[in-house]
């Protein structure tokens, strides 16, 4: 190779990185974006008038007395179910999936990375960071239909008095809360865990053998990687339910909770822990339940 053609390589080389530099630059800034409005959502209380911030410590008592407050003080209100309207039932799906936003996005981002990264590599005239929102749409989409199957399940409990309507508290069924902790651990331990698990914590594989050309392809791979990540952490999201819907340190937890189960070595390991621990502490909160 004579001095010109590797100057002009060293040159191309240097023009590639930092197409691909500028490309990661523009996803990473996208991303930020969005995940910072998410947080922001949360920590106003996602329109519900609910700051995330309340913490789930308020007493679970019933009994009420003439002026409306119960024996431990706590307001009827707090204890009379929401009503769920539309309107009501839409800002609540809302609530959930914009969580969702701001607790799985985080993980995802070294996957949608690697998938801007490949994009430039197979088009060297495209921009990489359209598909790469359209295969974040797709993930996105699919939290959004367990968010849809969680407002249910929120309307479900509150209408068998199992679930506070103030969202900043969990469950004052001792039993529920024992059976979820017990669920969710045990979750932790199955095959099908380690699975999804597996491909969330790989990018590189899974683009690899999910790989699809063009927008719709890169909409399904995002729907495929969603669904992965799904049955990885879906128990986890049970937990809220236990800690406080809008509860900011239960949602806090669980967003480190699953980015470092995903992304740090031995990450897998963390969880199993995790599991035989929350397994434990239901086996506990059962035992001690009167």
């Amino acid at each position: 190779m004579s001095v010109h053609d590797r100057a002009q390589a060293d040159a191309d080389t240097a023009f590639v990185d930092a197409i691909l530099q500028r490309d990661r630059l523009i996803v990473v800034g996208g991303l930020s974006i969005v995940i910072a409005a998410a947080w922001l959502w949360i920590l106003f209380g996602a329109g519900t008038g609910m700051e995330g911030s309340m913490p789930a410590d308020m007493p679970m008592s019933r009994m009420a007395d003439p002026s409306g407050h119960s024996m431990d003080g706590m307001p009827m209100s707090i204890m009379t179910p929401a009503v769920w309207t539309a309107g009501y039932a839409a800002l609540i799906f809302s609530m959930w999936w914009i969580m969702m936003v701001a607790m799985m996005l985080p993980s995802a981002t070294p996957t949608l990375l690697l998938f801007a990264r490949v994009n430039r590599k197979e088009k060297a005239g495209g921009r990489p960071y359209i598909p790469t929102a359209v295969f974040a749409a797709g993930y996105l989409t699919i939290w959004g239909a367990f968010s849809a199957i969680a407002t249910g399940m929120q309307w479900g409990l509150e209408r068998l008095g199992l679930l506070f309507s103030v969202m900043g508290t969990g469950t004052p069924n001792p039993w529920l809360s024992g059976a979820i902790l017990i669920a969710v651990g045990a979750w932790q331990l199955t095959p099908i865990k380690t699975v999804c698990l597996r491909h969330c914590r790989s990018p590189f594989s899974f683009l690899a053998n999910h790989w699809r050309p063009g927008r719709p392809g890169a909409f399904r791979m995002g729907l495929e990687h969603g669904a992965y990540c799904l049955g990885c952490c879906w128990f986890l999201m049970g937990l809220l339910f236990v800690g406080g819907i809008m509860n900011l340190y239960w949602i806090l937890g669980l967003a480190m909770f699953v980015l470092v189960e995903k992304t740090v070595p031995m990450g897998q390991w963390f969880g199993r822990i995790a599991g035989l621990g929350l397994v434990v502490w239901g086996v506990f909160l059962l035992a001690t339940s009167s």
